[in-house]
């Protein structure tokens, strides 16, 4: 195995680990699939998660990544889990478009908070 596949699957293994540790006991690692990836973690439903411990963050690679991969899981949410130097698991970045954000944090009846 590369020394770059082994961090990329070290950093998978402890990304399952810090899941399974806060509630989602179901979270683990999934198969590679080759053309038809659908992330690296499975067990969350409805999220598909894309782990990335790379040294060159490159978001907008990452996001069209996630938007593929989401799409193949058939998951409503998709993000990118990076590594971020020097710091724990639990302090990684997770990194989602604002559209799918605006749809976590929106009111389902369609009337802003603010408004109320």
């Amino acid at each position: 195995m590369s020394t770059s596949r082994a961090k990329g699957t070290s950093f998978e293994t402890a990304v399952v680990r810090y899941l399974n540790e806060h509630g989602f006991p179901y979270a683990e690692r999934r198969a590679l699939r080759g053309t038809d990836d659908r992330g690296d973690i499975a067990g969350v439903p409805g999220v598909m998660f894309e782990c990335k411990a790379v040294r060159t963050i490159t978001l907008a690679q990452f996001m069209d990544e996630v938007k593929v991969q989401t799409k193949n899981a058939a998951a409503r949410i998709g993000v990118a889990v990076v590594k971020r130097r020097q710091k724990s698991v639990g302090e990684a970045y997770v990194v989602m478009t604002l559209e799918q954000f605006v749809g976590l944090i929106g009111d389902d009846d369609g009337i802003r908070s603010d408004t109320k």
